[in-house]
């Protein structure tokens, strides 16, 4: 038994201070997780297992360790070799296999049923302990749909990346027993407009080789990279192995990334020099190709934030039940509790959204995925955008304390702008919306359709529905495409809530966040159920 911490000291005792947490059961302890997963049929074994594991004290010392050493980049060998390696502080290591093994990457392409509903709710799991080991693992989830662009190139691959172990050896794919997927996408010239990329690809008999640069390459120690590349017919989607027979390819990474947070992740600017590559799809066709990537990576961008508000939340509730000013408990004091009530709205509705989209990602009918195109950018958009405001307002709960490096918050702040960045930032995701609806008449009936689903029970919902379609009889013009589009995800957030949550979180969100029955910085609110909302923290 570990003997207790000293709170008599020589200058005073040691009062008013919340205890250390111990373990804590990231599934038994989350009532809301529990509710979506059973109503979005995810599998509440595995996941209650990955929960349990996350939270014990243990592994959130481990993920914390993570971020405290970073990734070193090991250009050359002591003779002056090339080697082109960055080296990872054990604890990631250890993060990584604790999260491959429970099937964050593998399991959403097992056969079984919900299994992308398993894998949003791993990754919402994982962001509450150490969210940078979950960059390649989210990467390999989402490319394996993509190798089916090219059946030999799938057959090689796909066994080693849906493998639930993690192998992180220097060795060509057919000598290792699991396997991570990047991506290599973006150029200093372009930016999100990757049709700009100038990276070169020249055939070699039936291979490829690439010459060019990357100016962000996402888990560089992954065993091969989705690429774009200029081919004779236009922009190619390729698969660069990392390394192959009997030596390494040409891969030079330039530098790491500093970062402002994902600390325990390797970000690099990389160049290939003639690398070896497989064309992936039709030449050409590579943006195509790719999306298919995009599409699923965006995912996990929706679930993410919905995790880091979990765990900012998490940390304001632990410290305002157990501390006290002016003779009484924070959490008893209603100026406090109205903060924490809105703040729980935002979390449990970033959390029901992007798991009513993973849910459409597990079906196969042409509404299910359709819905799945226009709904993943909804998603993503709105609760990333509220996820800083969440993590900032927990912060100042604790005082000076969510600003120390002692407490969690920190990580999470440096953490909860990257998902809005990553796969798409905020402009570029609502001008995919407008151009979805355009384009795709499929998309834009069955999201119509979700939205007159939940009608006829509230009627501010019904109200705000109306006055969205009177606004917006058409898709908006372009510089009103943010206004638009936060509305559209609002209003489809809570025609979830109002299908999944109790009432006392379905009549809040609606009224504050589409009735205007409040200000702009949380807690500004009235009429909030807080006893109802603050007990959905469990």
């Amino acid at each position: 038994m570990t003997s207790q911490a000293r709170t008599t000291l020589p200058t005073h005792d040691v009062l008013n201070q919340p205890p250390v947490r111990g373990d804590i059961d990231l599934w038994s302890s989350d009532p809301v997780l529990q509710n979506v997963v059973s109503a979005t049929g995810g599998r509440v074994a595995e996941l209650a297992a990955y929960g349990k594991t996350l939270g014990t004290e243990e592994t959130r010392v481990v993920g914390r360790e993570a971020n405290r050493h970073p990734p070193e980049l090991r250009l050359f060998d002591q003779g002056g070799r090339r080697l082109d390696e960055v080296r990872f502080h054990p604890a990631y290591h250890q993060m990584m296999q604790i999260s491959q093994s429970a099937g964050y990457a593998a399991l959403a392409w097992d056969g079984q049923p919900g299994g992308h509903a398993t894998h949003a709710a791993m990754v919402y799991l994982a962001g509450q302990v150490e969210p940078g080991h979950c960059c390649p693992m989210t990467m390999t989830y989402a490319a394996i749909p993509a190798l089916a662009a090219t059946e030999h190139i799938a057959s090689l691959w796909q066994q080693k990346l849906e493998a639930r172990h993690y192998d992180p050896s220097v060795k060509p794919i057919g000598q290792k027993t699991s396997a991570t997927l990047g991506m290599a996408m973006t150029e200093k010239q372009g930016g999100s407009d990757i049709r700009a990329n100038t990276t070169v690809a020249t055939r070699d008999g039936d291979l490829w080789r690439l010459r060019g640069h990357k100016w962000f390459c996402s888990a560089p120690m992954s065993d091969g990279f989705l690429t774009l590349a200029q081919a004779p017919d236009g922009l190619t989607c390729f698969l660069v192995p990392r390394w192959l027979e009997g030596k390494r390819n040409a891969i030079h990474l330039m530098r790491l990334k500093d970062k402002l947070g994902n600390k325990s992740n390797a970000s690099a600017e990389i160049e290939y020099h003639d690398a070896l590559a497989f064309r992936l799809g039709d030449e050409g066709a590579g943006v195509r190709t790719i999306l298919e990537m995009v599409h699923h990576t965006r995912l996990d961008t929706a679930m993410a934030p919905a995790g880091l508000m979990r765990a900012a939340l998490s940390e304001a509730h632990h410290w305002v039940t157990h501390r006290s000013a002016f003779q009484r408990r924070l959490i008893d004091q209603p100026l406090m509790r109205a903060v924490l009530a809105d703040l729980v709205l935002d979390w449990e509705g970033a959390l029901t959204l992007g798991m009513r989209v993973a849910k459409a990602f597990d079906g196969h009918a042409p509404e299910d995925k359709a819905f799945a195109r226009v709904s993943v950018a909804l998603a993503k958009f709105v609760n990333n955008k509220r996820c800083p405001v969440v993590v900032v307002e927990a912060m100042e709960v604790l005082g000076g304390m969510g600003y120390v490096e002692d407490t969690p918050l920190p990580l999470i702040y440096r953490e909860a702008p990257l998902n809005s960045i990553w796969e798409g930032s905020g402009n570029v995701i609502c001008l995919d919306v407008l151009r979805t609806l355009a384009r795709d008449p499929l998309a834009a009936e069955v999201l119509q359709a979700e939205l007159d689903s939940a009608t006829g029970v509230d009627r501010g919902y019904d109200a705000a529905l109306a006055e969205h379609r009177d606004r917006w009889p058409s898709l908006p013009p372009e510089a009103e495409a943010r206004w638009y589009v936060e509305r559209m995800a609002l209003l489809l957030t809570a025609s979830q809530l109002l299908r999944r949550a109790p009432g006392a979180v379905a009549d809040g969100f609606i009224a504050t966040r589409l009735s205007a029955e409040s200000g702009r910085i949380p807690g500004s609110v009235a009429g909030l159920d807080t006893d109802a909302l603050l007990a959905r923290l469990g």
